[in-house]
């Protein structure tokens, strides 16, 4: 899977992801975390290397975007702190 942070959005094998980026200082587990703009769904793939969240629930029709949490140990952690702070 080819994937890469770009400033406001992460291209995913070629797709174009809008996001933004939180850094670690903002959680209180120090990840950072990559929020999706729209609704669009992340490929399943990506749930391989990166830490996707969703809790969406059709059921009461409660509907997320999109979260990837990024660990220290993850070699995208300190390109997300970097672009967080554009």
């Amino acid at each position: 899977m080819n994937i890469k942070l770009l400033k406001k959005g992460i291209r995913v094998d070629g797709k174009y992801y809008p996001c933004w980026y939180n850094p670690s200082t903002n959680n209180t587990c120090g990840n950072a975390t990559i929020y999706m703009r729209t609704y669009d769904r992340l490929p399943d793939g990506l749930k391989e290397e990166m830490q996707v969240e969703n809790e969406t629930d059709l059921m009461t029709d409660y509907i997320e975007k999109d979260r990837i949490r990024i660990p220290k140990t993850s070699k995208y952690f300190d390109l997300v702190e970097k672009l967080a702070t554009y």
